[in-house]
């Protein structure tokens, strides 16, 4: 089957530019021109989606939040943000929310498709993620079993922490959210997506509880918890994890 490539643009000149120029390279292609309707297709088990070409500059409800909510959901969809603003800070938000790719308006056709072809071919090799109707909630995946990272060793299949080479005891759902922040290093992760996907409860539930586990996540895994290097506090956004905080990290948003 062609593959299909959703298209979220509200400039319809140039949506149905990009939609024409595709099709005409062999995919199928579905246009709209806001967030939740896009939110809407992605969701129908009946047609998945392969590739999503999203507009930053949406009514409404914008690509950031988009990207955002189907990272939650815990679909790898590859999306292919455009924008008519440049600034290295608009980049580095577009990708902390999970963009595979950034692309400036104005833009070269040929260059786009050639995107469109890498992601394609990308997201082949890796393999879909299950779609969010398949099951009631997507857990992390089974990915990783263990992990290392500055003075800290674990091993969640025996449930064993070493902290500085002396065991420490956390409880089983400390270790599901250390693994989780393990298994999607560097990613602006919101406490939405952390009560949807560690807690399987409402991402729109107002509770501390996700606040209370970093403190005492916090103070197992960091030198000095009042100034974390390994998880950081994104302001307004989240939480972000680094594994090497020596090593060169993205721009914040």
């Amino acid at each position: 089957m062609r593959p299909h490539i959703l298209v979220v643009e509200d400039e319809k000149h140039i949506g149905v530019g990009i939609k024409y120029n595709l099709e005409a390279e062999g995919y199928r292609v579905t246009l709209v021109e806001d967030g939740p309707m896009a939110l809407r297709i992605v969701g129908q088990s009946s047609d998945s989606v392969d590739l999503m070409i999203l507009d930053l500059m949406l009514p409404g409800m914008s690509g950031y939040a988009v990207c955002e909510a189907i990272r939650s959901l815990g679909l790898r969809i590859p999306v292919m943000m455009l924008s008519a603003r440049t600034l290295a800070e608009d980049r580095t938000r577009g990708f902390d929310v999970g963009a595979n790719q950034y692309m400036s308006k104005p833009f070269d056709l040929d260059e786009l498709i050639s995107r469109v072809k890498n992601l394609l071919t990308l997201n082949r090799a890796q393999g879909q993620a299950p779609h969010p109707n398949a099951t009631s909630r997507l857990r992390p995946s089974q990915a990783v079993l263990q992990g290392e990272f500055g003075h800290v060793q674990v091993n969640f299949e025996t449930h064993e922490v070493l902290v500085d080479s002396v065991p420490v005891k956390m409880t089983p759902k400390e270790l599901k959210l250390l693994r989780y922040f393990l298994e999607n290093p560097q990613r602006v992760i919101s406490r939405q997506e952390l009560l949807s996907q560690v807690w399987e409860m409402n991402g729109n539930l107002q509770t501390r509880a996700v606040d209370q586990f970093i403190a005492r996540l916090r103070k197992f895994i960091e030198t000095d918890p009042a100034m974390p290097k390994h998880l950081l506090t994104i302001r307004d956004a989240g939480y972000r994890f680094v594994v090497n905080p020596e090593g060169p990290q993205p721009l914040e948003s």
